[in-house]
């Protein structure tokens, strides 16, 4: 492979990894404390819980959150069917709050379907359940 054509690949593949991220970059998802959430909570605005059963047992789940685990512990998840348990809850102009361990992977979510979907208002809980938690937050038993 000739050098012109190996930074021609290289340059490739940062504008893809670029386009990929700018999709993250410049959402206009809401980041919402902790207090913001309650609010929001307080109006019944919908919490879903991403997080797999295992942690929903290892950490308790916020009372009246729905629990539709998106990732697998390997990372893999079916678009199709969550989408279709999130229609059962929220439709795309419907308020509901993501919710997850640190935020990480609500965030991701929450972009996805903000940019890509049409999902208009879309709220995902920065920093997640631990920062609930450690504020003193209550969670109680998921069932």
């Amino acid at each position: 492979m000739s050098i012109r054509s190996k930074i021609q690949s290289i340059l490739s593949f940062i504008f893809f990894v670029s386009l990929f991220f700018s999709t993250f970059a410049s959402a206009e998802v809401i980041n919402l404390s902790n207090v913001q959430m309650k609010e929001l909570m307080a109006e019944n605005v919908p919490v879903i819980d991403i997080r797999r059963a295992d942690e929903w047992r290892s950490t308790g789940v916020i009372h009246g959150s729905k629990l539709m685990t998106f990732f697998d512990a390997r990372g893999n998840f079916n678009i199709d069917k969550w989408l279709a348990d999130l229609d059962k809850v929220a439709g795309k102009n419907d308020k509901f709050i993501l919710i997850c361990r640190s935020g990480n992977r609500t965030g991701q979510l929450s972009n996805f379907l903000d940019k890509k979907l049409g999902y208009t208002k879309v709220y995902h809980l920065k920093k997640g359940i631990k920062n609930w938690i450690k504020a003193g937050d209550k969670v109680v038993s998921a069932q």
